[in-house]
């Protein structure tokens, strides 16, 4: 590099080996070379915002405080301070590289966010939201302005006092849509009124948000000149016409040329990806940051499936790897001992103060005019304070045009940090639903009356479960007289993405198209549900979503269940089956959803094998037919399992078969000394029915005994059953030990299914027909069932004699304190 004498001829060389090392056994240090130093930076990087992650996880808060937290343990506030590991790991002439990549990053991020946004939302979300996210900005905005008199340095910065109010007022009162999203969904308040409120008040702040920041980096970067700021309003005014006179019906003739259900060209993905860059270049070149052209350019991009398309190639790589490298840059530039004096700490803490205190007040006078309790009012306000990306923005180019210095700069860090991370606590503090001890007894399709409503819970992971649930439920039988309510929750995993969250609100028109995968398979799911409804009588759907990580979500499903007042839950197995006939696991976390939901219901599960249920084509009662046979060994499961089957036999399309399994000579021998008089009666009393009306119609109901002594005669008679069925119910069998069963968990793979259920649900089962496994609720309240020849206590203790000591000690417990209440 030339020194301060240079001369114009003098020549500089470049090295492209200043790039990539020889090795370290040719003497050469990785970290004296660009690429390997950044290697090893972002990898520290990644490493140090997990290690947060994993040590906040159970305190709830954002993947964004973590990854600023990294980037502060990094930087000069901690680890910064020791000079070698400074100038070792993050010099100062690696800094233009690592900052690079973290703004391709933001670049790319920018794009997605604009390519998933829907600008008409704010036409149709309701003026309690609006009036709510502008309330929550103008009180924040204000208290900003005040306190900017007392942060500002007109000899630290050279830019005027109104650019200064103004990036500190943005920073104040923005409202961060995607991790507000994140917070209320690990509150469990999406689907809540004050989540849905709370949504769509930040998403209205996030749009205001990025007109306000496109306004101060004008002002900020042209402060020289007036004229000049002029020109650049008017470019940039003239580079959004361009994107929307020329940029988006160029798109739409792309989208056209390409038919639908096909993949669009790699050039025409390539084109639109390079796009991105040269929207930002154009609006860097013209005097605006170039997120707002990377912005401007994904929101010229209709919605469908090219957007999809697009999401999929970049999301999980932007999302995951560059853009925590951008927040983790923002904590390397942030130096905590720049803040100096106990008075600057005061001013923090008290900008910090009111300014929650600000969006508080304008959110809980929004609350009372609408009569929302003071609860829930101050709820929305702290959800509102929420920061995160768009904020974090502001910082990062209030700083590289000088509009903050070192010290404001540490300062509005600190408030993201803490403002953010004092949400979910004080929220879990404030407001708790009040969860109401629903005392329905019709928690079990055996204690529904027939002539009632029937009220099921369908759980769908992906449109491909649809089908057979579908014939399921028609096949169950809803008329007028015994209508069946279906509520179908599509599951979907929390990961931090906008789009998921997007779908909870229903926003969208139903004549638009669908603008991620997420919400394009909710929308398939409701549609095939919503055709259903309109061409069977007797059902009625409510489409719902859950959006909750894999470990937490049967909570969602259960709470539903219960505020419903749901009788039976219908959720997927986590196999599938493939073309050859086996079954292969699709998510072991759908395993480990359904094993929860067992033990945690407060109604009957049944978990759905599906192999097809196939029979009609046409959603129409008189044209499905089905085979289905119920195997039955006993027990309240079984019990369970033959009512629903009982349900379908009044449909004039279904050929019912109950095949009992009588104990023989041997197996009775092997139970004496046991007490099964109680359990004889039960199933007795259920077989009667069944066995009389066979002796009267044998066309739809065919009722069998097979005497076996133990497991492989049990086996033995299921493979030689016809090959007719389309589906097979039978009980789980939960806490049933029978000579009948005798060896069958042994090799069990799926102990979830019971031995009955893993059996004919296994690869090495020759049969092509779905299984519906059902467990009974047992009760802690003794509701679980009710029939003439005994009472809820009676059933209650008869199932307690099959739980464990502890089990039994935990249920007794909370059956004592229930009845208590």
């Amino acid at each position: 590099m030339p020194d301060s004498n240079s001369t114009a001829d003098d020549i500089v060389c470049y090295a492209p080996t200043l790039v990539t090392t020889n090795g370290i056994w040719q003497g050469d240090n990785p970290l004296d070379y660009s690429l390997p130093l950044f290697i090893l930076q972002l990898t520290l990087v990644v490493l140090a915002t997990r290690i947060f992650v994993f040590i906040l996880k159970p305190f709830r808060q954002p993947r964004v405080v973590s990854e600023i937290l990294g980037g502060v343990m990094l930087g000069p506030s901690v680890l910064g301070q020791t000079g070698k590991f400074a100038n070792a790991i993050f010099p100062l002439r690696s800094v233009m590289v690592i900052e690079t990549m973290a703004n391709v990053g933001l670049l790319y991020f920018l794009f997605l966010v604009g390519l998933e946004m829907d600008i008409m939302v704010i036409k149709r979300v309701g003026k309690k939201a609006v009036a709510t996210a502008i309330a929550g900005m103008i009180l924040p905005f204000a208290i900003g302005a005040a306190f900017s008199f007392l942060l500002h340095k007109e000899n630290q910065t050279n830019m005027s006092h109104g650019t200064y109010i103004l990036f500190l007022g943005v920073a104040l009162s923005v409202t961060a849509f995607p991790v507000l999203a994140r917070v209320l969904a690990e509150l469990k308040l999406i689907n809540t009124e004050l989540g849905k409120i709370a949504l769509s008040s930040a998403l209205i702040n996030d749009m205001f948000a990025w007109v306000l920041l496109a306004l101060a980096i004008a002002l900020a970067e042209n402060q020289s000149a007036s004229l000049a700021s002029l020109w650049v309003l008017i470019s940039s005014a003239a580079f959004v016409g361009f994107c929307l006179f020329a940029v988006r019906p160029a798109i739409s003739w792309i989208i056209s040329r390409t038919p639908e259900g096909e993949a669009f060209s790699e050039f025409h993905i390539s084109l639109i990806l390079s796009g991105v860059m040269i929207s930002g270049f154009i609006t860097d070149a013209i005097g605006t940051h170039s997120v707002f052209g990377a912005f401007v350019y994904g929101l010229a991009i209709p919605n469908g499936p090219l957007g999809m398309t697009l999401v999929e190639k970049l999301e999980d790589f932007v999302s995951g790897l560059l853009l925590p490298l951008f927040f983790a840059i923002s904590g390397l530039k942030t130096n905590i001992g720049a803040i100096k004096g106990a008075a600057t700490w005061a001013i923090l803490f008290l900008v910090i103060f009111l300014a929650c205190i600000g969006k508080i007040i304008g959110t809980l006078a929004v609350a009372i005019y609408y009569q929302m309790g003071l609860r829930e009012g101050t709820s929305i306000g702290l959800l509102m304070n929420t920061k995160g990306l768009v904020e974090i923005v502001v910082l990062n180019v209030g700083r590289d045009q000088k509009v903050l210095d070192d010290e404001s700069f540490a300062i509005m860090v600190l408030i993201t940090l803490v403002m953010t991370g004092i949400i979910v606590p004080l929220v879990s503090l404030i407001y708790k639903p009040s969860r109401r001890i629903v005392s329905y007894k019709r928690r079990t399709i055996q204690t529904a009356k027939r002539d009632a409503e029937l009220r099921i819970l369908v759980c769908i992971h992906t449109p491909r479960n649809v089908p057979t649930i579908i014939n399921l439920l028609e096949a169950s039988n809803p008329t007028k007289k015994s209508p069946i309510c279906t509520y179908v929750l599509h599951l979907v995993e929390l990961t931090g993405r906008t789009s998921a969250m997007l779908i909870v609100h229903n926003t969208r028109k139903p004549d638009c198209p669908a603008i991620n995968r997420t919400q394009a398979q909710s929308d398939h799911i409701i549609n095939a549900f919503e055709n259903f409804e309109q061409h069977v009588g007797g059902v009625s759907v409510q489409p719902l979503t859950a959006i909750s990580p894999y470990s937490t979500m049967h909570e969602d499903i259960c709470n539903l269940a219960e505020d419903k007042r749901v009788s039976f839950i219908i959720i997927p197995f986590h196999k599938q089956q493939t073309v050859d006939g086996g079954m292969e696991a699709t998510n072991m976390a759908f395993r480990t959803i359904n094993q929860n939901l067992l033990a945690n219901s407060p109604c009957s599960v049944g978990i759905l094998v599906d192999r097809g249920l196939t029979g009609s084509n046409r959603l129409a009662a008189n044209q499905i037919t089905h085979h289905v046979v119920v195997l039955f060994f006993g027990g309240p499961d079984d019990r369970e399992a033959l009512s629903y089957a009982g349900r379908m036999l009044d449909h004039p399309g279904i050929h019912l078969t109950v095949m009992r399994f009588v104990p023989g000579e041997e197996a009775v021998e092997q139970q004496s000394g046991t007490n099964k008089d109680r359990e004889k009666r039960l199933d007795e009393s259920i077989l009667k029915e069944f066995r009389i009306r066979s002796e009267h119609d044998d066309s739809q109901l065919a009722y069998t005994e097979k005497v076996v002594n133990n497991g492989e005669e049990t086996v033995a008679a299921i493979r030689s059953m016809d090959d007719i069925h389309n589906l097979f119910i039978v009980g789980r069998g939960q806490g049933i030990i029978t000579p009948l069963t005798a060896g069958l968990t042994d090799w069990s793979e799926c102990p979830e299914l019971g031995a009955i259920g893993d059996l004919l649900a296994s690869s090495d089962f020759a049969a092509t027909a779905s299984v519906l496994v059902v467990q009974q609720y047992i009760g802690s309240f003794g509701d679980a069932l009710t029939t003439p020849e005994h009472t809820h206590d009676q059933e209650y203790h008869h199932r307690q004699d099959h739980l464990s000591p502890l089990n039994r000690a935990q249920t007794n417990a909370f059956r004592t304190e229930s009845m208590a209440l």
